[in-house]
């Protein structure tokens, strides 16, 4: 296959992402090579109207509408080949989450999909899976978003559960998480890990990364750090302010309030699963959502080659 652009537009709770890489095959070595041309992340904050309101306001939503706009010349700039555009937590769980799909549409020409929790998270653990190569061991995937948490197990290298929960950092924020929801999660993890001798966390997501680059202690080679130093660092910012948080540690306004409550999430799934290390690769939905793109084209230029 010749070099080819991907574009991947993530709508999640906290923010909208847009990623574009491109693609490198080598048919002679039978590899490819991927290499982020662009990432941008805009804080819509979606999550935030619809946690509390049931729908997106007028203002979230017009913003949304040009945002997609903007989204859509840059893919033409770049000359993209195709592209994925999904949308998760927030837009499933709004009122009018799909009226506003039709009319960027209707504006844009943008198809954008309304997943699912467990879509979503076997999008990104299927990205997981491609960064660790061969990864033995026990594993739970975690993905912690605005507006629910994606937790995939894997056992030497197989997938045994996809899970997905209405636990997120905005949920939290807006204490709006259901009754109940956080012992079901722990209910489930301590059942799917019992008797397993020992099981590490590989997280994914922008608060677990900003984590990682806090932490004091850290096995930089390994690209993980203890729960212990997720917890030293979480102990600091908890006693803080959004507005303390931003000054000590130079975080930006929309992550200065969620990372704590990221790190409550993180933290209680590896008490109940008993991990030692949080392994933190940078991967994220839109990885996955690209790398499905690349894989789904391929398919079809074989297919056509065989014809």
């Amino acid at each position: 296959m010749p070099d080819t652009c991907y574009a991947a537009i993530d709508i999640g709770s906290n923010a909208v992402r847009l990623l574009i890489k491109r693609v490198k095959s080598d048919e002679a070595q039978m590899s490819k090579k991927f290499s982020k041309v662009l990432m941008l992340r805009v804080p819509l904050r979606l999550g935030f109207d619809v946690f509390s309101l049931g729908e997106l306001s007028d203002g979230k939503s017009k913003k949304l509408l040009r945002l997609m706009k903007a989204f859509r010349q840059l893919m033409k700039i770049y000359e993209v080949t195709d592209y994925r555009a999904c949308a998760t937590s927030a837009m499933r769980e709004a009122a009018n989450g799909k009226d506003v799909i039709k009319k960027i549409q209707k504006a844009t020409g943008l198809d954008i999909e309304i997943i699912g929790g467990q879509e979503e998270a076997q999008l990104i653990y299927k990205y997981h899976i491609e960064c660790s190569a061969e990864r033995l061991g026990n594993y739970i995937y975690v993905d912690v978003g605005g507006g629910s948490t994606e937790i995939n197990l894997q056992i030497d290298g197989e997938l045994k559960q996809s899970l997905s929960y209405n636990i997120g950092t905005v949920r939290m924020l807006r204490n709006v998480v259901e009754e109940g929801v956080w012992e079901r999660m722990k209910d489930d993890l301590s059942h799917l890990t019992e008797g397993l001798d020992r099981v590490d966390i590989i997280g994914s997501g922008g608060n677990i990364n900003r984590l990682y680059r806090l932490a004091s202690k850290k096995d930089k080679k390994k690209q993980r750090m203890s729960v212990g130093s997720l917890k030293a660092i979480y102990d600091q910012l908890s006693l803080l302010t959004p507005g303390e948080r931003m000054d000590a540690f130079n975080i930006k306004a929309d992550r200065a309030d969620v990372i704590v409550p990221a790190a409550e999430i993180f933290l209680a799934i590896a008490e109940v699963v008993r991990a030692e290390y949080i392994h933190v690769p940078v991967i994220g939905l839109a990885d996955g959502m690209i790398d499905g793109l690349y894989e789904k084209h391929s398919q079809e230029q074989n297919a056509a080659i065989i014809v």
